[in-house]
């Protein structure tokens, strides 16, 4: 009897250690998804190829709000105090408190809420940090629209659809149909509001904005 108490002791360590163990790797599934998540969207940002095709699908394409600093400065320089999510008459700008979409930083996703260009630029004119900076609505510059003619029912159809244009709250500055009737972005006219692509009904969207952070790294594909 004595002879087998060391090993039966050992055996219940181990099944003791194991279940103990047992919450920690639980927990490691979700934060491992996460830090891919994570690694992902800096890929974005940085014009990097994402070591995971999946989970960069899974993450939405997003703008910073109007007068955002460039992006590493804007990343360094907000607080994520929230104000310009409060002021936003179109509640279109967001955080995620996670800090795995954006840096944690704020964002816009177009297709969901675009910015409205509206009167008051209240983020810029609120935000306590200088991470948003104002400056008048024909020098915003949230990244450029882009449109995809292979998608659109324009050409795909040939219908009369005009919705972009009609919704851009820049205009004929921004947004125009050419002599062939074809949909022409105004680069130098064009904030990257997102409403354009907000009001498209095709899906996929055969108008989009190229966020800005994109647009100067050339990493353009969408």
């Amino acid at each position: 009897m004595s002879d087998d108490r060391p090993l039966d002791r050992r055996r219940f360590f181990r099944i003791g250690l194991r279940e103990l163990l047992k919450p920690l790797a639980n927990a490691a599934e979700p934060i491992e998804r996460a830090l891919r998540e994570l690694e992902s969207l800096d890929s974005v940002v940085s014009g990097s190829k994402p070591s995971s095709p999946s989970s960069a699908r899974s993450l939405p394409v997003f703008l910073r709000p109007p007068g955002a600093l460039d992006e590493q400065a804007f990343r360094e320089q907000c607080s994520r105090c929230g104000v310009c999510v409060s002021v936003c008459p179109a509640d279109a700008i967001k955080i995620d408190s996670t800090g795995v979409i954006a840096n944690g930083a704020p964002y816009i996703v177009a297709a969901e809420a675009p910015c409205v260009a509206c009167d008051g630029l209240h983020c810029m004119q609120n935000c306590p940090s200088g991470a948003l900076t104002f400056r008048p609505l024909v020098d915003i510059d949230m990244g450029t629209a882009q449109w995809k003619p292979h998608l659109c029912t324009r050409t795909t159809v040939g219908d009369d659809c005009r919705i972009c244009v009609d919704q851009c709250p820049l205009g004929s500055a921004a947004l125009v149909l050419d002599e062939a009737g074809r949909v022409k972005v105004i680069e130098d006219g064009c904030i990257g509001c997102g409403v354009c692509e907000h009001y498209c009904p095709t899906e996929p969207k055969s108008i989009v904005v190229i966020p800005k952070v994109s647009r100067d790294s050339g990493t353009v594909a969408r």
